[in-house]
C-alpha cells in the first residue's frame, strides 16, 4: 500500500530484503535493477532465505522468492506477489552421497521437478 505504483516501478527506492552480495541471485537482481533504471534501497541482507522471508512477513520490505514457490510463500508468510523479475533465475541442485538413487521419495522429487524447474 505504501508503494502503489505498478511493477516494477513499485520497487524503485522501496525497502528491499536481499540475499548477501556473494549470492549469485543478488548479483543477478542488482543487474536487473540497473537495467530497469531502479534505485535499490537495501535495508537488510541475508545468507538464509528462510530468515529473509520472516523479515518480509514482518513487513520490513520487498523480497525475492522463487516463482515456483509463489503459492507456498504467500500462504506460509502471509505476503503477496507483486511481479516476476524476468530473466533472473535461481538454480537448485539435488546432491546425494549415493551413486545410484534408490529412495522412492528422492526419485519422485527428481522426476516431478526435472521439467517444471
Amino acid at each position: 500500500e505504501k508503494h502503489p505504483q505498478a511493477f516494477p516501478e513499485c520497487l524503485d527506492n522501496a525497502p528491499m530484503l536481499m540475499p548477501v552480495k556473494e549470492h549469485a541471485l543478488r548479483r543477478n537482481l542488482s543487474d536487473w535493477f540497473e537495467v530497469n533504471g531502479l534505485t535499490q534501497n537495501i535495508v537488510a541482507e541475508f545468507d538464509d532465505s528462510a530468515l529473509l522471508k520472516v523479515f518480509g512477513e514482518a513487513g520490513e520490505g520487498f523480497f525475492p522468492a522463487p516463482t515456483v514457490m509463489r503459492a507456498q510463500v504467500e500462504s506460509i508468510y502471509g505476503v503477496r506477489h507483486v511481479g516476476v523479475v524476468e530473466g533472473v533465475m535461481e538454480r537448485f541442485y539435488l546432491i546425494s552421497p549415493e551413486r545410484k538413487l534408490k529412495h522412492p521419495a528422492v526419485l519422485k522429487i527428481i522426476e516431478s521437478t526435472r521439467f517444471s524447474l
